[in-house]
């Protein structure tokens, strides 16, 4: 009795599988003007998406900076680039950590999603900045 209940609900858990969307298929959606959760969620995700990208590139610049300056360093001073990676890899997941429990304010509503991926294109630019700042500093030195 149990098997026909458990078949039709494993194939509805089928159905309600993500399937990822290519390039063609993204919806047309104006962020300026979201009407629906699902708008805003998506729009949330996309600026995320647009900070990490901009954060990608400033860390590799800074990371090239930190690279430059261990090779002119005296071997005492060596290990800009090392503690560059650990505060990068550490803030990644304060980051994460962060904006999960920013989440909690709508926890397991559709609305949680929205709030961590604002939370992290926030956390996201104000790094960049920071990095920037390091790179410009450590570049004129």
């Amino acid at each position: 009795m149990l098997k026909p209940v458990l078949s039709l609900l494993l194939s509805g858990c089928v159905l309600l599988v993500e399937v990822p969307v290519s390039a063609q298929d993204q919806p047309d959606i104006d962020c300026q003007n979201a009407q629906t959760q699902m708008e805003m969620t998506y729009c949330a995700e996309r600026d995320f998406a647009a900070a990490d990208e901009v954060l990608n590139a400033q860390y590799k610049q800074a990371r090239q900076v930190m690279k430059a300056w261990d090779a002119d360093a005296m071997a005492e001073f060596k290990g800009a680039e090392d503690a560059l990676v650990a505060a990068q890899r550490a803030w990644v997941g304060f980051r994460d950590a962060q904006c999960t429990s920013v989440g909690f304010q709508a926890h397991g509503g559709t609305m949680e999603p929205m709030l961590i991926y604002a939370c992290q294109a926030d956390l996201t630019r104000t790094r960049t900045e920071e990095l920037k700042e390091l790179t410009d500093v450590m570049d004129g030195i």
